[in-house]
């Protein structure tokens, strides 16, 4: 791994706050990246990364702080004024034409001319010899999108380089990519290091983080926690740190609750076997027993939405297998798990969830409309009846049912999504982050309602990248890491120090935990 320069940084960003709304996304950030090294930065979702790469590129303005780049003070008020002083951004969706070449699209708005002309014959030749240098022998003149993503990840790459940035910021760029073709992508960012360019990786695969970065930042709730040398800081404290808890607070848990609920669970409900498709979910096993709640544990980019979604139909499964109640199924749309008792509540209320305009009373029976139609007409009286029952019910503190449904609180709308499936009256709930963006009290009422759910015999498999709240309405836990089952932790192995071992090792018997923990206490 590079020694990374210890001169004056490239990049210097300190005391960076912004708000949206009044709440506060980023309060006294900061980052500093040197030339010549490969910077990680990373957070769990809503940590602030984003946020922070976007202030640094133009597209939001900081409310307070400043920035330093190249010696200099920086005040980007365009992602456009970002390039032009030598900041190159590659976002995971990668930002190409896909029916120009390769050429054009590495030199797109920057061409060469020769008397007033394009000079495709410079773009031609700059953009083969550019790609040559990556170890890349292919037809610069084709259409990018007849190539793989990590081609298109390594034209992107090229366009940084060839624009002389002397910043690149990669953004999720692994994500889609297979074993061979990021190593293939490490090859050229290596290269970038070693020419004296920065690099701001932003990953949540620990094994890459510890393959190619020197150095780490560490956000959380909108606050860098922790800057240190990659190598001075083990798996396990990493993911300690992502997630705000300390070695010693979590190595016990009271699990008699958790083992009296396994030993009455009913039938399997549903069962994955060494289920996959494309990088992100390559082989995930699991169960879920009617009358027990199964927390998916792992990392934002493990794998969890993805599973959850090939197991509600939303995206094709390309290996394994499924089960429900004991018998293979194949879910080819969401219709059909709907169709087999399956309801899916999504991590992205406002995008995939609520229809903001309309009201809570038909946001909430979206789905089993079909059931309270009869020749076209909709049965208002028992519409409202399902309505009023589970607004009671669910505790949903409202004006009027016939409301907007955005006029609601976060925790509200929540509950409206889950009312919405709970209609359907399905045999098994997944709920992918049922928390996220709710207040402390609506995650508490949530938390509640799940326990009864789980109490009354459904089957819950629930995501949460909060391991306090995982842990203290699951039963189970079935840990992930990069698309593969890793552990699986039940009674007395079930606890927050447990899954973090798994995320960090591979592995659920707090071994590593135990001997961190053994060491900071015999520290002076």
């Amino acid at each position: 791994m590079n020694t990374p320069n210890s001169g004056t940084p490239l990049l210097e960003m300190q005391d960076i706050d912004i708000s949206f709304g009044g709440v506060a996304a980023l309060r006294h950030a900061r980052l500093s990246v040197t030339a010549g090294e490969v910077h990680a930065l990373i957070g769990q979702n809503g940590a602030g990364k984003s946020t922070l790469i976007k202030i640094l590129t133009g597209a939001y303005r900081r409310t307070s702080g400043t920035i330093r780049f190249d010696g200099r003070e920086a005040d980007f008020r365009s992602p456009k004024e970002a390039r032009e002083a030598g900041i190159s951004t590659i976002y995971q969706e990668i930002n190409l034409v896909p029916f120009r070449s390769i050429a054009e699209n590495i030199f797109l708005g920057r061409e060469p001319r020769r008397f007033g002309l394009i000079d495709w014959k410079t773009i031609h030749r700059r953009a083969q010899e550019l790609l040559d240098s990556f170890g890349l022998q292919i037809d610069v003149s084709k259409p990018v999108r007849e190539f793989s993503t990590a081609i298109q990840q390594m034209v992107a790459l090229a366009r940084a380089v060839s624009s002389d940035a002397k910043m690149v910021i990669m953004d999720e760029s692994t994500s889609s990519l297979d074993e061979r073709e990021v190593e293939l992508l490490f090859t050229v960012v290596r290269r970038l290091r070693d020419d004296g360019r920065a690099v701001i990786f932003v990953s949540h695969r620990l094994d890459e983080l510890y393959a190619l970065c020197d150095r780490v930042t560490v956000m959380r709730d909108g606050q860098t926690v922790a800057e240190s040398p990659m190598a001075a800081l083990d798996k396990l404290q990493l993911v300690t740190t992502m997630l705000g808890r300390t070695l010693a607070a979590v190595v016990h848990e009271d699990s008699a609750v958790k083992e009296a609920n396994l030993a009455k669970r009913g039938s399997t409900a549903i069962s994955a076997t060494n289920l996959g498709a494309g990088a992100k979910v390559t082989d995930v096993s699991l169960d879920v027993h009617s009358g027990e709640a199964v927390g998916l544990a792992g990392l934002l980019g493990s794998g969890r939405t993805e599973t959850m979604r090939l197991m509600f139909g939303a995206d094709p499964a390309e290996r394994g297998s499924l089960s429900i109640d004991g018998k293979p199924v194949t879910l080819k749309s969401p219709q059909d798990a709907i169709a087999r008792g399956i309801a899916y509540l999504t991590e992205d209320r406002k995008g995939e969830g609520i229809v903001p305009e309309l009201s809570v009373r038909d946001n909430l029976t979206l789905v089993c409309l079909r059931t309270l139609t009869k020749r076209g007409v909709v049965d208002v009286a028992k519409q409202r009846e399902i309505v009023d029952r589970f607004i009671e019910s669910l505790g949903i503190k409202l004006r009027s049912a016939d409301q907007p449904i955005r006029e609601l609180s976060g925790g509200n709308q929540q509950k409206v999504l889950l009312a919405r499936w709970l209609a359907t009256n399905p045999g098994l709930l997944l709920l992918d982050e049922p928390t996220r963006g709710i207040d402390v009290g609506a995650k508490a009422d949530v938390a509640k309602i799940i326990r009864e759910l789980r109490d009354s015999g459904l089957a819950v498999l629930l995501s949460a990248s909060e391991l306090e709240e995982l842990t203290a309405v699951a039963d189970r836990a079935v840990v992930i890491r990069d698309g593969k089952t890793v552990a699986e932790l039940d009674g007395a192995r079930m606890s927050e120090a447990s899954i973090m071992d798994a995320i960090a090792y591979g592995s659920g018997e707090e071994s590593a935990l135990a001997e961190a923990v053994d060491a900071k206490e015999g520290q002076p």
